[in-house]
């Protein structure tokens, strides 16, 4: 073999192994609600929480959270970046599909928030219809007592939403 060919194998190994080690794992990187910051269906939402709050592991609420989105404030080790903005409102019922602040929507996603958000939005009057009333993810950490995220891989872009 061509010396300069051990060496051409040396080097390829070399690089393929620290993109290995500097990789991040799956294991080891922090959940995200930027897949899931538009909202939607509780029974997407429902097995993340579950899966984060058993295995402990720090989910990031980041770029833009709303809707069914914001039930991820109630995984324990949950952390908000500062720059993100999380969006509240009234969810339907799902028996009599009025939306309001009695629905089961609107009950199951107060019950994951901590004590002093909750309040807000109720005697705000934020939960009683479906209109969004978005929050910075500075204000959540300071005024409500969440835990800010840690500096960590730099976000994904967010693709602008068109109302």
């Amino acid at each position: 073999m061509h010396p300069s060919g051990s060496r051409t194998h040396t080097v390829t190994a070399l690089l393929a192994a620290m993109c290995l080690i500097l990789m991040p794992t799956a294991a080891g990187a922090d959940g995200s609600s930027r897949p899931h910051g538009g909202g939607g269906r509780f029974a997407v939402y429902f097995p993340i929480i579950a899966k984060y709050n058993k295995s402990g592991e720090r989910f990031r609420i980041e770029g833009f959270c709303r809707s069914a989105c914001t039930l991820f404030l109630g995984i324990r080790n949950v952390c908000v970046d500062r720059k993100a903005f999380v969006s509240f409102h009234a969810g339907p019922d799902r028996v009599t599909k009025k939306w309001g602040p009695n629905s089961s929507s609107t009950k199951t996603m107060l019950r994951a928030y901590k004590p002093a958000l909750r309040r807000y939005l109720v005697d705000g009057h934020h939960v009683d219809r479906r209109t969004y009333h978005t929050l910075s993810g500075a204000t959540l950490i300071d005024r409500f007592g969440y835990h800010e995220c840690p500096p960590g891989t730099p976000p994904l872009p967010i693709r602008a939403e068109r109302g």
